[in-house]
């Protein structure tokens, strides 16, 4: 919700809207980068650039589109092998990040977004609180407009996952995945079909 209200505003301030975890930092000159490419690139209504651990380490924060199976396999059942293969696939885990890609579904840790396409789509589907938000609302973006991941530039993220340590972040993120489904389908979703497809067809 603080989020959508800092939306709103920069909807008449601002050609692009910027949202940023607490624990992102990035050297002078990423976001004048970034911004150069967008003004270049007006098809491009959502970018995501690199993103490192503070040990160097490469984040890979480029996803399919998932189904029930995807979240529920990686979180619970990821010690079977065939759970393992599966969430390769789901995590593009042999994507070499060293080229543009359109992906639906990009890390809300940094969301560098046009204004206008959020004027269609409108900001964070509130029903969310803390977790999917951001698949949501890429994936929305995603059906007017390019998202991608953008090699060219690299920020530092103090990543944590709360939710394997912590039972309430852990509630939360299984409310959040209940509600995404419900609003995007469980089994049947031919669009998702159709954006993993098309991601896919890239590697």
């Amino acid at each position: 919700r603080g989020h959508n209200i800092a939306i709103t505003q920069s909807m008449e301030l601002s050609k692009y809207h910027l949202v940023l975890n607490p624990d992102i930092t990035f050297a002078p000159g990423v976001l004048e980068d970034i911004y150069d490419f967008m003004e270049q690139n007006p098809d491009v209504g959502q970018l995501m650039p690199k993103v490192y651990y503070s040990t160097g380490e490469l984040q890979k924060l480029c996803k399919l589109l998932p189904n029930p199976l995807d979240l529920i396999g990686r979180r619970f059942l990821i010690g079977l092998k065939w759970i393992k293969k599966r969430n390769e696939q789901y995590e593009l885990s042999h994507f070499s990040y060293d080229k543009i890609l359109d992906i639906p579904n990009l890390s809300g840790c940094f969301m560098f977004l046009r204004t206008d396409i959020l004027k269609e789509v409108g900001g964070f589907d509130t029903r969310f609180f803390m977790y999917l938000e951001d698949f949501d609302l890429t994936r929305r973006i995603h059906r007017i407009s390019r998202t991608i991941f953008y090699p060219c530039v690299s920020v530092i993220h103090e990543f944590n996952k709360g939710s394997y340590s912590n039972f309430t972040l852990l509630w939360r993120h299984i409310v959040s995945a209940v509600k995404y489904f419900f609003k995007w389908g469980w089994v049947f979703d031919e669009e998702r079909k159709k954006f993993n497809k098309k991601v896919l067809s890239q590697l």
